[in-house]
């Protein structure tokens, strides 16, 4: 499979690389300056990413948006880079994922209350993530693209443990057993690169047995790894937002 990374010389966008690679799939780098690639053993685009041409990546199956700001950074970004890929990759075949936040999960069961309007969400951080909740709600609208908005825990460990265990959502910020939630950047980019490997959840027509169906494989929804169970909750079946969390007692996928 050809994947390209985008914003591939960030800390996330470094280990997607390596994720991908490890398991013999073709990359392509997309980055600024290339000097940061040092090492990398694969093709380099180096653009800056809202002058970034569909020609560039047209060859990927899949294309990763890694592309990320840090709290001082102008928020507005998150917005404007959304609008332009989403615009180049419209009404085209390869897939789109984006790494995304955690403030846009919901905290309650009727959906009103995301992570970012709650008070404990840190006033540092607000500005950013309201601009990629803006940058989803953008993208949700858009259905000539084949896009995976993928949200991490509300704890994003950089330099966290690789377990190889995850556990997929949706909409709904999710807690393990010790009321945590979190993942790490490596077992993230397992997850990531599962989901470009599988194709789960992407816009699909919904079957009356709310399974959907991706190239003749029908799989559940959702399934909760922490309890091998699997939960088919009856929401309709489009491009599909996804959540994970690394739980504290669960299984290898």
């Amino acid at each position: 499979m050809k994947i390209a990374v985008i914003g591939a010389s960030g800390k996330q966008g470094k280990m997607l690389v390596e994720e991908a690679q490890k398991r013999g799939h073709e990359v392509t780098a997309v980055v600024r300056n290339k000097s940061k690639m040092a090492g990398f053993k694969g093709a380099i685009v180096e653009k800056d990413i809202l002058a970034l041409a569909y020609s560039d990546i047209k060859d990927n199956d899949v294309i990763i948006n890694a592309f990320g700001t840090g709290a001082s950074d102008d928020p507005i970004l998150h917005q404007t880079v959304m609008t332009h890929l989403i615009d180049i990759l419209a009404g085209k075949p390869n897939r789109f994922l984006v790494v995304g936040g955690a403030s846009t999960l919901y905290v309650d069961k009727e959906h009103k209350i995301r992570l970012l309007d709650t008070p404990e969400f840190p006033d540092a951080w607000k500005g950013v993530a309201g601009s990629m909740a803006k940058a989803f709600d953008t993208l949700k609208q858009r259905n000539d693209v084949n896009w995976t908005f993928f949200s991490p825990a509300a704890f994003f460990m950089a330099d966290g443990e690789r377990t190889g265990k995850y556990t997929l959502g949706q909409d709904e910020l999710i807690l393990n057993s010790e009321g945590k939630s979190e993942i790490s950047y490596a077992d993230y980019a397992i997850a990531m690169i599962d989901e470009a490997e599988k194709g789960n959840y992407i816009k699909k027509t919904l079957h009356s047995s709310c399974r959907i169906n991706h190239k003749g494989l029908n799989r559940p929804f959702f399934i909760a790894r922490n309890t091998c169970e699997p939960a088919l909750p009856p929401y309709p079946y489009r491009s599909e937002k996804l959540f994970l969390y690394c739980p504290a007692k669960t299984l290898p996928i």
